[in-house]
């Protein structure tokens, strides 16, 4: 199944073939708009040749900050967000042979099981975690038992609450106007507070 997020046909292929590229646009989607957070794998391969995972960890540091700043840039924060790219790779090589897939199929684990494999990942939090692991389940294949309960609402069919749901202009739309209710609900929250 082909990912649509980007607009970029080149972007989106790299996230459709490769798992890792999926995980650093997903570890680079804060602060930034999805599409340009899932466009960052492209530029990144674009401008060192690869994104494997092996390629990124070995990579002088310097020299992958300097690939993030590069315009466009990969991403606003470009010294933290590479530091994190790198620490990713440098685990995924590790802990799973450079394999990303493997951390969601290594031994056919369970939905929870899952989430707790992404959480250990560097940069990814709870909510992160239950995101990606609603985008494996949705438009993925991923057919580990429980995985839509194990990604709480992200994992609800028709949720558009996330990138997980994105398939179209249509899906981009209604998960954008989701997340600014989210946001204006929590502001208004913050204002009757305080």
């Amino acid at each position: 199944m082909e990912l649509h997020i980007t607009g970029d046909p080149a972007a989106d292929q790299l996230l459709s073939d490769d798992a890792f590229a999926l995980l650093i646009g997903m570890l680079l989607d804060q602060q930034v708009t999805m599409e340009s957070a899932f466009a960052g794998p492209e530029k990144i391969r674009t401008r060192i040749g690869s994104v494997s995972p092996a390629t990124i960890a070995e990579y002088d540091p310097d020299g992958f900050v300097d690939v993030f700043k590069e315009r466009p840039s990969v991403h606003r924060f470009p010294g933290s967000m590479a530091s994190r790219v790198q620490d990713l790779a440098a685990v995924v090589q590790r802990d799973w042979n450079g394999d990303a897939t493997a951390i969601w199929t290594r031994d056919e684990p369970d939905g929870q099981e899952v989430l707790s494999r992404l959480k250990g990942l560097p940069g990814f939090g709870e909510q992160k975690a239950k995101i990606f692991l609603a985008l494996l389940g949705k438009q993925r294949g991923l057919q580990a038992p429980g995985w839509r309960e194990a990604a709480g609402a992200y994992g609800q069919k028709n949720a558009f609450l996330s990138v997980a749901d994105i398939v179209d202009p249509e899906s981009l739309r209604r998960v954008r106007a989701n997340k600014q209710a989210a946001k204006a609900a929590i502001k208004a929250a913050k204002a009757s507070g305080s």
